[in-house]
């Protein structure tokens, strides 16, 4: 299969251009942290949790991986519990996606901002990128699929990139360029089908692919 697929439809606006990233599995690589965590959540509370599974299923929101395990009525409570040992375990492991710097840096180079939108909570969201010495022009979380489209529309992100359905789903409600990548749980198939305007194997595709499209932006043509 070819590292990049497309399909052509969107014409790139001219001028400066925001793009917007997913963070889990798309910048960065959070599955080592994330097993550990369950894997302390289950030791300290008695759930049983088979880390396998969730790490699997990156994408929603902590509280509908959580309604997974726990009674509907602790699932509030259990996921504030899990945040705490979040906080504990999930930032020494975790590393940048393969191409994820270039990513950002190939972005600035155009003179374009970034900006992260993840169902992640936002103060641990702007710790990981603070821990790995990675700064993206804003970081917004806590937003999900179509919930991203609100911070892609207040940041004017004209693109945004991400690994799962959701993040096509978002993308289109704002009305951006749908980028997927096939590094999380959704294969390029789903992502197609679930509207990207194009999908990448990883992102060490992002700058080549990046830089045809803002090529194409300043002459005016449709991608």
């Amino acid at each position: 299969m070819s590292p990049m697929t497309t399909n052509a439809k969107t014409t790139p606006p001219a001028g400066p251009l925001t793009v917007g990233f997913d963070l889990d599995l798309t910048l960065l690589d959070t599955r080592p942290g994330i097993r550990r965590t369950w894997e302390a959540f289950s030791e300290q509370y008695g759930v049983e949790v088979d880390a396998e599974v969730v790490i699997g299923r990156l994408g929603p929101p902590l509280e509908r991986e959580m309604a997974h395990w726990v009674p509907a009525d602790q699932v509030t409570e259990m996921a504030a519990r899990y945040r705490t040992l979040y906080g504990i375990h999930a930032f020494a492991p975790t590393v940048p996606m393969p191409g994820a710097r270039d990513a950002l840096d190939a972005v600035r180079e155009a003179g374009g901002r970034t900006v992260v939108v993840s169902a992640k909570n936002g103060p641990h969201a702007e710790r990981h990128f603070v821990h790995l010495g990675i700064e993206p022009d804003a970081v917004v979380g806590g937003l999900f699929a179509e919930g991203k489209a609100e911070a892609l529309r207040a940041h004017g992100a004209s693109v945004y990139v991400g690994d799962h359905v959701g993040d096509v789903r978002g993308a289109a409600a704002a009305g951006a360029f749908s980028v997927g990548v096939t590094t999380g749980p959704c294969d390029a198939e789903e992502l197609r089908a679930a509207g990207a305007d194009v999908v990448l194997e990883d992102l060490t595709d992002f700058r080549a692919w990046w830089e045809s499209y803002v090529a194409r932006a300043a002459a005016g043509e449709t991608v």
